[in-house]
């Protein structure tokens, strides 16, 4: 049976083929879709963890127990899980063990460009790369296969374009594996200094071993034509390679890409005349290859920002800027982020943005979007968490150098529970005069909706308990009088919490509790109501500008709200002056 499948669902259908039995992630674009599809196998258990550290955790757990197991994140996410990845190298596994890495260059949703390649040397683990949605599947089945041969952890590299474009997939039937025995053995599990020293000797043994099967291994293969242009790719480079050269090029297509097979390498080299290595961002591979004595051509005419693409190659490469590329007539207009419209968090930013000695610590999260004018609220985006730690460093900068300005560090509810429970912590413990601020949309709104602790519902779908926000800050030691509980989108409530936290000289806490607007439920519930502007009561001071709604805008010198996009959040009438602005449809709440 064939299927048309994106790369992150062939992941998934090659996992549950493999026999997988746990997985663990946290959803983060473009790592998202794999566990959203594991999910819909039976046979396998899977979760969204709190974080990317705890997902990789769980597993090890499962493979040192004797399962075989997964764990899947976005190329950041593998930051928060360095810790483990880097202990779980020493330790090896009993059942499989594999992590998917989805790189995004590009940065179409990330903060970064990095290349994670560059964990496999680091920790000393095994690595694949495939290069479409067939070699997905296929691959993660040779991942847990590789996993149990060498007892080593496997990085499984994907990019944002091996994890959405879709290819056809031969599917097959799943390899029942048994949970294998776990036998206590301190001396591999239990990583102390006098034991992590016997396993370093090990790993070095490993990698040795795992380089002679690299050479080998059917997952790097050379694919001959005209040697007069050599080609060594991974990757969705591969295909694009492919497409510029076609056949009048030999091709090194690696799959297996840590250890780098050196024999294969100095091979294919010694039978070309012109060596290219064409790779997207970092020059891993042509580090590599230089390294053994051999010239070859890489990032000196490939760029290391952004994806490539087969017109970057072809003009780097061939100097040929004439491909033929369908245009239309037509100016596409800017279009910038913003809210979308009835956003929850829209109420708290246009509250905060009244107030011109604020300096906001965001986060990841489309609460980031608090930056855009209008609201212009936030100052910094550093990484999941930082919207807590960072206010911290910023309160006690400005407090030691006698600078006026009142911080309000901001998280979302998913990133609360991922890295913003041990910020409030330290800001509780080291008394700092932070304002903290939850946004509550009762999703893990960015990624597409994914459950979170405080949704009720975990990713198979099962009730589960609600993990209380307000409670976990109280029993963080915040006092009762400290903490606001308001639905922003009620204003005046809003307004007064953000009025309450600015003049506090304590550690104060706002939680704002509004659904997504996007929500299904949400849209449901409010179909068939908007609000509209009355022009014989407007007198267009355009204050309902200021809430920055994408549905209200000028249009002939008149106020407007497109009532197709409004969803009757109700600020922009909570902030109109004339009463200019009035209800349409069925209100029940």
């Amino acid at each position: 049976m064939k299927k048309i499948m994106t790369g992150n669902e062939a992941i998934a259908r090659g996992a549950y083929e493999a026999g997988c039995t746990v997985a663990a992630a946290y959803p983060g674009t473009p790592s998202t879709e794999i566990l959203e599809n594991i999910a819909l196998y039976k046979d396998i258990y899977a979760e969204w963890a709190p974080n990317e550290k705890v997902a990789v955790e769980v597993a090890a757990g499962a493979s040192i127990a004797g399962a075989r197991a997964l764990s899947a994140m976005k190329h950041v996410g593998l930051n928060v899980a360095a810790d483990p990845l880097f202990t779980m190298a020493y330790e090896g596994v009993n059942g499989g063990f594999v992590i998917v890495t989805a790189d995004d260059p590009g940065m179409h949703s990330s903060q970064n460009e990095q290349d994670n390649r560059l964990y496999a040397p680091h920790a000393k683990v095994a690595m694949l790369e495939p290069s479409d949605s067939q070699e997905c599947k296929d691959f993660i089945k040779e991942a847990f296969d590789i996993s149990e041969r060498f007892d080593t952890v496997v990085l499984f590299r994907i990019t944002t374009r091996i994890a959405h474009s879709k290819s056809i997939v031969e599917l097959g039937e799943r390899k029942e594996v048994k949970v294998k025995e776990y036998k206590k053995d301190v001396k591999k599990y239990v990583m102390i200094p006098a034991h992590a020293r016997e396993k370093h000797v090990e790993v070095e043994e490993r990698l040795k071993r795992l380089q002679e099967y690299s050479n080998t291994t059917h997952l790097n293969r050379i694919e001959w034509g005209d040697t007069k242009i050599g080609i060594i790719t991974s990757g969705i480079s591969y295909q694009y390679a492919k497409e510029v050269f076609k056949d009048k090029a030999s091709y090194l297509k690696l799959g297996f890409t840590y250890p780098l097979p050196d024999r294969l390498i100095r091979e294919f080299a010694s039978k070309v005349e012109k060596l290219y290595i064409i790779e997207e961002n970092e020059p891993y591979i042509e580090t590599f290859v230089k390294s053994l004595g051999i010239d070859c051509i890489g990032k000196e005419l490939i760029p290391i920002c952004g994806e490539l693409n087969p017109d970057i190659i072809r003009k780097a490469l061939l100097k040929d800027s004439k491909k033929e590329i369908y245009k239309i007539d037509v100016k596409i207009p800017n279009r910038p982020p913003v809210l979308c419209p009835g956003c929850p968090h829209r109420g708290i930013f246009y509250a905060m943005s009244k107030y011109k000695d604020i300096i906001a610590t965001g986060d990841i999260g489309c609460y980031t979007l608090g930056m855009m004018p209008p609201l212009n609220v936030t100052d910094t985006v550093i990484d999941m968490g930082a919207g807590f730690s960072a206010a911290i460093g910023f309160e006690k900068a400005f407090k030691m150098a006698n600078k006026k300005g009142k911080i309000f560090g901001i998280v979302g509810d998913s990133t609360f529970f991922h890295s913003g429970i041990t910020g409030l912590i330290d800001a509780v413990y080291n008394k700092s005069n932070v304002v903290l601020v939850v946004l509550d949309n009762s999703i893990t709104a960015m990624t597409g909706h994914q459950e979170n602790p405080g949704t009720g519902r975990t990713l198979k779908g099962d009730i589960s308990p609600v993990i209380d926000i307000k409670e976990i800050v109280k029993a963080c030691g915040v006092k009762e009088e400290n903490i606001r509980v308001v639905d922003p989108y009620k204003l005046d409530e809003t307004e007064k919490a953000v009025k309450d936290a600015y003049n506090s000289e304590e550690t104060f806490v706002i939680i704002t509790k509004r659904e997504c607007a996007l929500l299904k439920d949400v849209i449901k519930k409010r179909a068939g109501r908007y609000v509209r502007v009355n022009h014989e009561k407007c007198r267009k001071c355009k204050l309902c500008l200021k809430v920055g709604c994408p549905a209200v805008f000028v249009k002939d010198d008149n106020l407007v709200i497109n009532k197709d996009m409004c969803n009757g959040c109700t600020l922009c009438l909570q902030v109109c002056p004339f009463n200019a602005i009035e209800k349409v449809g069925e209100w029940n709440d």
